[in-house]
């Protein structure tokens, strides 16, 4: 892409699933360098190994600490905010790290790309964030506002461009469902299915990197941008791997886990009224409105309530034939089926 060429892109949680996607898209691209910036000094370790690429700059550094990110953060042109605490169990048991990393850290992110200069910033939020039941949506709800927040404090006309993406299950992530299904079924086990009928989006890690690069290309100050995507029962989901491996494990149900939602809300209705359908995707521009709440009182929004969410439970469903396709597409199944 054009827009890259010659530029310093920086990964903030950058050793994660979505950073090693990012970079299998971009080390050939006209980038002229690309900076992952993560806490985890062995994963940064393993990655500079396996890439042994001049181009890749690593930076140790937690986003909680200012200072790190402001020392990762000169002559970047662009950031992709994807650090972050996301599992639901350890969030509710410790929200207050959730809090210190999802909103505090953003802050540090955003304060710190603004006082640099940086052009572009996509902050990677969740379907969790809409409508939040659990500590982990929760922060990341927040993020999202404090993202917005920042935006709309720039203004349309500003150096910096701040927007967000909200995305629901990827595929094969690390720490998601799917490799722990693998384990089970490879140690003979039957695999753990909190809810049958749980139903989750399903999107593949290109998918998570696609939406991300449309929000930087189409993004206005403080826009939320969705990618519409199929979904599956948990149940569908762990057939469709029992069938692929031709495993002998069977489903045992062990009820739903903390903070978890039957399904998963990726545009909420209030969102939809204002939503902009670009096709593949959705954008939701933010509520620019101003403290002046008189002017609201006075005359709601009375579509708000005959519109429908855009969740999991009503989303292009998946059978096991369509849920074997796209987990075939997996980098990650491919190369294990081998």
């Amino acid at each position: 892409m054009e827009l890259f060429k010659d530029k310093i892109l920086l990964i903030t949680g950058g050793t994660g699933s979505f950073g090693n996607a990012v970079l299998k898209r971009f080390l050939d691209s006209g980038l002229k360098e690309i900076r992952i910036f993560s806490r985890d000094e062995k994963k940064q370790d393993d990655m500079r190994h396996a890439l042994q690429n001049p181009k890749v700059k690593f930076y140790i550094g937690n986003v909680r600490d200012k200072r790190s990110v402001d020392n990762a953060m000169r002559n970047v042109d662009f950031i992709f905010h994807a650090a972050a605490l996301k599992q639901v169990p350890s969030c509710e048991f410790f929200p207050i790290e959730a809090v210190n990393t999802n909103i505090l850290g953003t802050q540090n992110v955003l304060d710190s790309a603004v006082e640099h200069g940086v052009k572009r910033v996509v902050v990677l939020s969740t379907d969790k964030a809409a409508y939040p039941i659990n500590a982990m949506g929760m922060s990341k709800a927040l993020m999202e506002k404090v993202a917005v927040a920042k935006a709309r404090s720039l203004g349309e006309d500003a150096q910096t461009t701040i927007c967000c993406t909200r995305y629901g299950n990827v595929m094969a992530s690390r720490g998601s469902v799917i490799p722990l299904f693998v384990d089970q079924m490879k140690a003979g086990k039957d695999l753990t299915v909190t809810d049958p009928s749980m139903t989750r989006f399903m999107m593949t890690l290109d998918d998570a990197v696609d939406l991300v690069l449309f929000a930087f290309e189409h993004g206005n100050n403080g826009d939320l941008f969705v990618q519409k995507a199929p979904a599956a029962t948990i149940e569908t989901l762990a057939e469709s791997l029992i069938k692929l491996y031709a495993s002998k494990s069977r489903l045992l149900t062990i009820g739903t886990r903390h903070g978890e939602k039957l399904y998963e809300t990726l545009v909420t209705r209030e969102e939809m009224a204002k939503a902009r359908d670009l096709g593949e995707y959705y954008q939701i521009p933010s509520d620019n409105r101003d403290l002046n709440y008189d002017k609201y009182f006075v005359e709601g929004e009375a579509e708000i309530s005959s519109i429908d969410d855009y969740h999991s439970h009503n989303t292009t469903r998946l059978d096991i034939a369509g849920m074997t396709e796209l987990l075939l597409k997996l980098d990650f199944i491919k190369e294990d089926l081998k």
